[in-house]
C-alpha cells in the first residue's frame, strides 16, 4: 500500500531536524554526485547514507520496503546497459553467445545504477523521516515558497495514497464486468496502459476539484497567510547542510585521490 507519512522515530537527531533543512541536505549532497560517472564516488555516498540512516530514526528493513522500486528499476538499468551498450571497450568479461560484457561496459552501468541510488535515498530519507505539513509550512517560512504553491503541494501529496485505493477500484470493476487479461502477456500490457489513462484521468478531474474548491475558500486571495505551527532554522539545521556537502565533497576527493573520477562534462 502506498504510505506517505513519516516512519522515522520522532525524537531521533536528524529526524527532528528543519523540514528546509533536511531538503536542502538532500539536494546538496546528490547534486555534488551528479557530477562524476565513475563508481567510487556514488559508493561512497551511499555507504554514508546507510551509515547515518540510525541517526533519521529509521529501520534498515522499513528503507527497503519503501525503497523497493528504486532497487527493480535499477536492477533493469543495470541488466539494459550491460546487454544493449553499444561502447563495449575494455577486457571481456564474459561472452556468452551474442551477449557480451566487457569492464568498460560493466563500470559503466555501476557508475550508473549506483549513482541512481544515491541521488535517490536522500529524498527517499527526506520523505520517510517528515510530515507533509510540517514540510509545507518550513517551506512558506524558511523558504519563502508561495503559499500557494506550498499548500498545493501538499494537497496533491495527501491525495497520492488514493492512487492505489483507485487502481485497485477500477481493476475490480473491470474484472466485475468480464474484462480479464489472463495469461496473455499482451493483453496484460494493453489492460495495463488502459487502467493508467483512466487513472489519469480520475486525477486530472478530482485535481481540477480540488482546485476550485482551494480557490473557493481563498487560497488564492493574495493575502498574507498566518502559520499555526512555527519551523525555526537552527544552528543545528546550517551544520546539518553544511555536513552534507562535505560528506559528499569528500566522496569526490575519494573518487580524485584514487584516479577513477569520471567528470559528467568533458
Amino acid at each position: 500500500m502506498i504510505s506517505v507519512a513519516p516512519v522515522a522515530r520522532p525524537g531521533a537527531p536528524l529526524a527532528r531536524r528543519n523540514p528546509v533543512a533536511k531538503l536542502a541536505a538532500a539536494l546538496v549532497f546528490s547534486f555534488v554526485l551528479i557530477a562524476t560517472l565513475d563508481p567510487v564516488a556514488p559508493a561512497i555516498a551511499i555507504a554514508i547514507e546507510l551509515a547515518v540512516l540510525p541517526l533519521f530514526g529509521i529501520r534498515y528493513r522499513i528503507l527497503a520496503r519503501r525503497a523497493w522500486p528504486l532497487l527493480a528499476s535499477a536492477g533493469g538499468i543495470l541488466v539494459t546497459l550491460v546487454l544493449f551498450a553499444a561502447d563495449r571497450s575494455g577486457r571481456v568479461l564474459v561472452e556468452a553467445g551474442p551477449v557480451v560484457v566487457t569492464e568498460g561496459v560493466l563500470v559503466t552501468a555501476l557508475g550508473l545504477v549506483l549513482r541512481t541510488l544515491a541521488v535517490a535515498l536522500p529524498g527517499i530519507l527526506v520523505f520517510a523521516t517528515t510530515d507533509a505539513t510540517d514540510l509545507a509550512d518550513a517551506l512558506i517560512q524558511n523558504a519563502k515558497a508561495p503559499a500557494r504553491f506550498a499548500i498545493g503541494a501538499l494537497a496533491a501529496f495527501r491525495l497520492v495514497p488514493l492512487l492505489e485505493q483507485e487502481w485497485r477500484m477500477i481493476s475490480m470493476a473491470r474484472r466485475a464486468r468480464g474484462v480479464d487479461a489472463g495469461r496473455n502477456p499482451v493483453a496484460k500490457l494493453r489492460l495495463f496502459v488502459s487502467t493508467a489513462f483512466a487513472l489519469l484521468v480520475g486525477a486530472i478531474r478530482r485535481g481540477t476539484r480540488l482546485a476550485v474548491a482551494m480557490d473557493a475558500r481563498g487560497f488564492d486571495a493574495g493575502l498574507p497567510r498566518t502559520v499555526a505551527r512555527r519551523q525555526r532554522f537552527t544552528t543545528a539545521d546550517g551544520l546539518l547542510v553544511a555536513g552534507a556537502a562535505a560528506l559528499a565533497g569528500a566522496a569526490l576527493a575519494v573518487s580524485v585521490a584514487l584516479g577513477t573520477f569520471r567528470p559528467l562534462i568533458g
